[in-house]
């Protein structure tokens, strides 16, 4: 148990992580919307990201056949339940904003 549970801390304490989380959960779909949803991160760690929550089965990338072809990624199951727990440590920490100064 406590193995698992470094494990997944670490998955979404890794940095950006929980961004791209929060982003996916609030409707981002496209690269591009990820970057409008999540100031300051750059193209690389967005892709490595998304890859890597890819990996963790927590976000699914699903290739559309257009021209061109279009890269969504949407959340799993496992993401979305995810989410589901950690949406308390959301509200407490905007409740809690000012915890910096």
């Amino acid at each position: 148990m406590c193995r698992s549970f470094q494990r997944s801390v670490e998955v979404v304490g890794k940095k950006w992580s929980a961004a791209v989380l929060l982003a996916a959960m609030r409707g981002a779909r496209r690269f591009v919307d990820y970057r409008a949803r999540i100031p300051g991160i750059s193209n690389h760690l967005l892709s490595q990201r998304l890859r890597e929550l890819e990996g963790h089965r927590l976000l699914e990338r699903l290739v559309v056949p257009t021209t061109p072809v279009q890269i969504t990624y949407r959340p799993t199951e496992q993401g979305a339940s995810l989410m589901r727990v950690l949406h308390p440590l959301i509200e407490w920490s905007a409740k809690n904003e000012d915890m910096d100064t």
